[in-house]
C-alpha cells in the first residue's frame, strides 16, 4: 500500500507521508512556484515534476533522492517551423511547447525511457532519463492531426499515455480532442482507435475516431489490454488493448465527468467521479459521490462515505482519481477542485521504492478519508 503522495499544487509540489492518524506533510519542494505535473519512475523510485512558470515557460525538474533535491531537465521542444492546429478552421500557430500534460516512465527494459504528453498535441520521448527529447514525427505529421481541437484549452493536448508492461513498445494515448491512439512499435507509426462517440458533433461525423474527446484513459497493469476511458459523452471500455471501445452507460448519477481509476488487478473494477456537463460542471444534485463497478459496468455502487458533504460543489479532474498499486485499499481521491476550466494534471503513475501515489493539484484542500 502507498505510504506517500504527491500533490502538484500552483504553490509547490507537496509529499504527503502516511503517519499512524492518517496523512501528514512530509516536505514541500518549488515553493511558491506553479507544479502542473510529477510523476514516479517505478524502475528507479526518481522523481519528476513539471512547472509553469508563466513568463518564464515550462520547465522540468529530476529527482534521484525522493524530493530532498532537484536538478533542472530539459524540456521537450518543437522544432522551427512547426505549426500548431486550433480546430474549428482557426489560423494555425507556431507550435510552442505551453503545459507538460503527462509524464510516464517507459518499461522495464527501456532504462532512461519517458514518454511526455504536451499541448499543443505532440508527443515525445526521451531515453536519458529526460536529458533529451524526440518527437514521435509519424503522430505529428499526420493528417488527421489538422482535425485536432483543444479540450478545455485552445491547443489540442495529450493527458493520458499507457506503456504495455508485457511489451514496452506497445502505447495507447489519449487526446483532447482527437481520440484514442496506439502503437505497437514504439512510436514508429500510429492508428486510431474506434468506437467511442461524440454528440457534440453533427450526426454524420459522430464516431469519427479523430474527433473524439477522452477525459481520461487509464489501463489494468495485470489485464493491460483492459481499458477505460471517462469520454465527454460517457464511459467507455476496451478489451482489446485500445484497438475497438464500447459504450458502458447507465453510469449513475450521469455518465459525465473527467477522473476515472482501474483496479491493479481486478479489470472489472473501476471507479469514476460523475458531473454536470457542460456549463456548470459541478456534481449531481449538489452531491459529491464516486461511483464504482465490479463487474465491468452491469452495475454500480454510489459511494459516498467521507465524501465532502452537501451541497458540494467541487469536482475531481483527469489526473485527480488514483487506486493503489495493490489494490489492497480504497481509491485515493486529490481533494476536489472548484469548478471550473482544468487547471493542473498529474499522472497516476506508482512506485514502490518508496511506494508513492502522485495526483493532481487542486484550488482547495480537504482531509482524505476512508471510502467504503
Amino acid at each position: 500500500m502507498a505510504d506517500r503522495i504527491l500533490v502538484s499544487t500552483r504553490k509547490g509540489l507537496v509529499a504527503l507521508a502516511r503517519t499512524g492518524g492518517g496523512w501528514a506533510v512530509d516536505r514541500v519542494s518549488f515553493l511558491g512556484h506553479n507544479v502542473t505535473t510529477a510523476a514516479v519512475d517505478p524502475r528507479t523510485g526518481n522523481l519528476y515534476a513539471a512547472l509553469n512558470l508563466g513568463h518564464f515557460g515550462v520547465k522540468l525538474h529530476h529527482s534521484a533522492d525522493g524530493g530532498a533535491t532537484w536538478e533542472e531537465r530539459p524540456v521537450p521542444e518543437y522544432p522551427d517551423g512547426e505549426m500548431a492546429v486550433l480546430g474549428d478552421g482557426k489560423t494555425t500557430k507556431p507550435a510552442k511547447l505551453s503545459l507538460l500534460w503527462a509524464l510516464t516512465p517507459g518499461g522495464a527494459d527501456q532504462p532512461g525511457r519517458l514518454w511526455a504528453g504536451t499541448i499543443p498535441g505532440g508527443l515525445f520521448r526521451s531515453d536519458d532519463h529526460g536529458q533529451s527529447w524526440q518527437l514521435m514525427r509519424d503522430l505529428w505529421d499526420r493528417e488527421e492531426r489538422k482535425g485536432w481541437f483543444g479540450g478545455g484549452y485552445d491547443f489540442p493536448g495529450i493527458h493520458s499515455i499507457a506503456v504495455d508492461p508485457r511489451d514496452s513498445t506497445a502505447v495507447r494515448i489519449g487526446i483532447s480532442c482527437g481520440g484514442v491512439w496506439r502503437t505497437a512499435d514504439d512510436g514508429a507509426t500510429w492508428t486510431a482507435s474506434t468506437g467511442m462517440f461524440a454528440d457534440f458533433m453533427p450526426p454524420e461525423r459522430r464516431f469519427d475516431p479523430n474527433i473524439q474527446d477522452p477525459h481520461r484513459m487509464t489501463q489494468c497493469p495485470a489485464a493491460p489490454d483492459h481499458l477505460w476511458v471517462q469520454h465527454h459523452n460517457g464511459v467507455f471500455r476496451s478489451t482489446d488493448g485500445g484497438a475497438t471501445w464500447r459504450e458502458v452507460p447507465n453510469v449513475p448519477p450521469a455518465v459525465f465527468g473527467f477522473a476515472v481509476g482501474v483496479h491493479p488487478t481486478k479489470p472489472d473494477t473501476a471507479w469514476f467521479v460523475p458531473a454536470v456537463k457542460d456549463e456548470t460542471r459541478v456534481p449531481v444534485n449538489a452531491e459529491f459521490v464516486v461511483t464504482r463497478t465490479r463487474d465491468g459496468g452491469k452495475t454500480f455502487d454510489v459511494l459516498r462515505n467521507g465524501l465532502p458533504a452537501t451541497p458540494s460543489y467541487d469536482i475531481v479532474y483527469r489526473h485527480a482519481l488514483a487506486v493503489d498499486d495493490t489494490g489492497a485499499g480504497s481509491p485515493s481521491a486529490a481533494p476536489p477542485a472548484a469548478s471550473g476550466p482544468p487547471t493542473t494534471k498529474a499522472t497516476t503513475g506508482c512506485s514502490s521504492r518508496p511506494a508513492c501515489r502522485p495526483f493532481t493539484r487542486s484550488r482547495s484542500w480537504r482531509e482524505r478519508r476512508s471510502w467504503p
